[in-house]
Protein backbone atom coordinates (compact mmCIF):
# COMPACT_ATOMS: atom_id res chain seq x y z
CA UNK A 1 0.00 0.00 0.00
CA UNK A 2 1.65 3.22 -1.25
CA UNK A 3 1.77 5.88 -3.92
CA UNK A 4 3.73 5.37 -6.57
CA UNK A 5 3.98 8.72 -8.18
CA UNK A 6 2.48 12.26 -7.69
CA UNK A 7 2.04 15.47 -8.93
CA UNK A 8 0.53 18.79 -9.85
CA UNK A 9 -0.70 19.91 -13.52
CA UNK A 10 -2.18 23.03 -14.57
CA UNK A 11 -4.36 22.31 -17.63
CA UNK A 12 -2.03 20.33 -20.39
CA UNK A 13 0.97 21.73 -18.53
CA UNK A 14 2.80 19.83 -15.92
CA UNK A 15 3.88 21.49 -12.67
CA UNK A 16 5.35 19.32 -10.23
CA UNK A 17 6.36 15.45 -10.59
CA UNK A 18 7.42 12.68 -7.72
CA UNK A 19 8.03 9.54 -8.26
CA UNK A 20 8.94 7.19 -5.70
CA UNK A 21 8.73 3.85 -7.56
CA UNK A 22 8.55 2.84 -11.30
CA UNK A 23 4.88 2.41 -12.03
CA UNK A 24 6.06 0.90 -15.22
CA UNK A 25 8.86 0.06 -17.52
CA UNK A 26 7.22 2.60 -20.03
CA UNK A 27 7.78 6.22 -18.54
CA UNK A 28 5.14 7.99 -19.80
CA UNK A 29 5.78 11.69 -20.94
CA UNK A 30 4.08 14.19 -17.83
CA UNK A 31 2.87 16.97 -20.42
CA UNK A 32 1.24 13.77 -22.27
CA UNK A 33 -0.25 12.39 -18.90
CA UNK A 34 -1.46 16.06 -18.00
CA UNK A 35 -2.91 16.52 -21.39
CA UNK A 36 -4.67 13.04 -20.86
CA UNK A 37 -6.44 14.54 -17.47
CA UNK A 38 -7.49 17.43 -19.18
CA UNK A 39 -9.34 16.14 -21.57
CA UNK A 40 -10.79 12.98 -18.85
CA UNK A 41 -11.63 16.23 -16.74
CA UNK A 42 -13.25 18.00 -19.10
CA UNK A 43 -14.81 15.22 -20.50
CA UNK A 44 -16.46 14.33 -17.13
CA UNK A 45 -16.74 18.17 -16.69
CA UNK A 46 -19.09 18.61 -19.53
CA UNK A 47 -20.88 15.08 -19.46
CA UNK A 48 -21.71 14.28 -16.27
CA UNK A 49 -21.06 17.79 -14.80
CA UNK A 50 -18.76 16.37 -12.12
CA UNK A 51 -14.89 15.85 -11.65
CA UNK A 52 -13.04 13.06 -11.94
CA UNK A 53 -12.19 11.31 -8.37
CA UNK A 54 -10.88 7.95 -8.66
CA UNK A 55 -9.60 5.86 -12.26
CA UNK A 56 -9.24 2.32 -11.46
CA UNK A 57 -7.01 -0.30 -13.65
CA UNK A 58 -5.81 -3.30 -13.27
CA UNK A 59 -3.22 -2.95 -11.34
CA UNK A 60 -2.99 0.89 -9.80
CA UNK A 61 -5.46 3.61 -9.41
CA UNK A 62 -5.42 7.28 -9.98
CA UNK A 63 -6.67 9.39 -7.52
CA UNK A 64 -7.25 12.87 -8.30
CA UNK A 65 -8.45 16.32 -6.72
CA UNK A 66 -9.02 19.67 -8.88
CA UNK A 67 -9.30 23.01 -8.25
CA UNK A 68 -10.89 25.35 -10.84
CA UNK A 69 -9.02 28.20 -11.23
CA UNK A 70 -9.84 31.22 -13.33
CA UNK A 71 -8.17 32.48 -16.09
CA UNK A 72 -7.15 36.57 -16.35
CA UNK A 73 -9.39 38.15 -18.46
CA UNK A 74 -13.13 39.18 -18.14
CA UNK A 75 -14.89 35.81 -19.30
CA UNK A 76 -16.22 34.37 -15.95
CA UNK A 77 -17.02 30.92 -17.63
CA UNK A 78 -12.80 30.73 -18.52
CA UNK A 79 -11.38 28.50 -16.29
CA UNK A 80 -8.38 25.42 -16.14
CA UNK A 81 -8.33 22.62 -13.59
CA UNK A 82 -5.23 22.95 -10.98
CA UNK A 83 -5.55 19.09 -10.72
CA UNK A 84 -3.47 16.81 -8.04
CA UNK A 85 -3.07 13.20 -8.78
CA UNK A 86 -1.23 10.24 -7.33
CA UNK A 87 -0.83 7.29 -8.48
CA UNK A 88 -1.21 4.45 -5.90
CA UNK A 89 -0.89 0.48 -5.48
CA UNK A 90 -4.43 -1.10 -5.50
CA UNK A 91 -5.28 -1.27 -1.50
CA UNK A 92 -4.46 2.11 -0.57
CA UNK A 93 -6.80 3.89 1.14
CA UNK A 94 -8.41 6.47 -1.40
CA UNK A 95 -10.18 8.66 1.17
CA UNK A 96 -6.86 9.20 2.84
CA UNK A 97 -4.87 9.78 -0.57
CA UNK A 98 -8.26 12.61 -2.02
CA UNK A 99 -7.98 14.16 1.24
CA UNK A 100 -3.81 14.80 1.28
CA UNK A 101 -3.88 15.64 -2.35
CA UNK A 102 -6.72 18.40 -1.04
CA UNK A 103 -4.22 19.27 0.83
CA UNK A 104 -1.66 19.68 -1.08
CA UNK A 105 -3.55 21.64 -3.50
CA UNK A 106 -4.41 24.54 -0.99
CA UNK A 107 -0.96 24.49 -0.31
CA UNK A 108 0.08 24.90 -3.71
CA UNK A 109 -2.20 27.74 -4.27
CA UNK A 110 -1.34 29.05 -1.13
CA UNK A 111 2.23 29.22 -1.83
CA UNK A 112 2.44 30.27 -5.38
CA UNK A 113 0.04 33.20 -6.99
CA UNK A 114 -1.88 32.62 -10.04
CA UNK A 115 0.66 34.94 -11.98
CA UNK A 116 3.39 31.97 -10.93
CA UNK A 117 0.98 29.06 -12.43
CA UNK A 118 -0.31 30.61 -15.48
CA UNK A 119 3.64 31.42 -16.53
CA UNK A 120 6.32 30.07 -14.60
CA UNK A 121 8.12 26.80 -15.73
CA UNK A 122 7.85 22.92 -13.72
CA UNK A 123 11.49 24.15 -12.66
CA UNK A 124 9.69 27.09 -10.17
CA UNK A 125 8.00 24.79 -8.32
CA UNK A 126 10.44 21.94 -7.79
CA UNK A 127 11.42 23.24 -4.21
CA UNK A 128 7.49 22.14 -3.09
CA UNK A 129 8.09 18.83 -3.51
CA UNK A 130 9.46 18.82 0.06
CA UNK A 131 6.23 20.61 1.23
CA UNK A 132 4.64 17.18 -0.68
CA UNK A 133 6.74 14.57 1.05
CA UNK A 134 5.86 16.02 4.56
CA UNK A 135 2.25 16.17 3.39
CA UNK A 136 2.35 12.75 2.70
CA UNK A 137 4.46 11.62 4.96
CA UNK A 138 4.95 7.38 5.29
CA UNK A 139 2.35 6.73 2.72
CA UNK A 140 4.57 6.84 -0.14
CA UNK A 141 6.34 4.33 1.11
CA UNK A 142 5.64 0.37 0.71
CA UNK A 143 5.06 -1.46 3.86
CA UNK A 144 8.48 -3.29 3.39
CA UNK A 145 10.11 0.13 3.13
CA UNK A 146 8.19 1.19 6.15
CA UNK A 147 9.32 -2.12 7.83
CA UNK A 148 13.42 -1.19 7.04
CA UNK A 149 13.21 2.18 8.17
CA UNK A 150 12.31 0.83 11.35
CA UNK A 151 14.88 -1.30 11.78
Amino acid sequence: MAILEVGINFGMKNLVEIKYYSSSDNVLDPNLRAGFLQALESFTSEVFGDDISIISLASFKLVCSCEMIKLPGNELENKQPLLAFAIIEKGTDTTIVKQYLGEILLHFLNRFSLNDIFSKKPKYFKNFENRINEILGDLKLKTEDRFRSIF
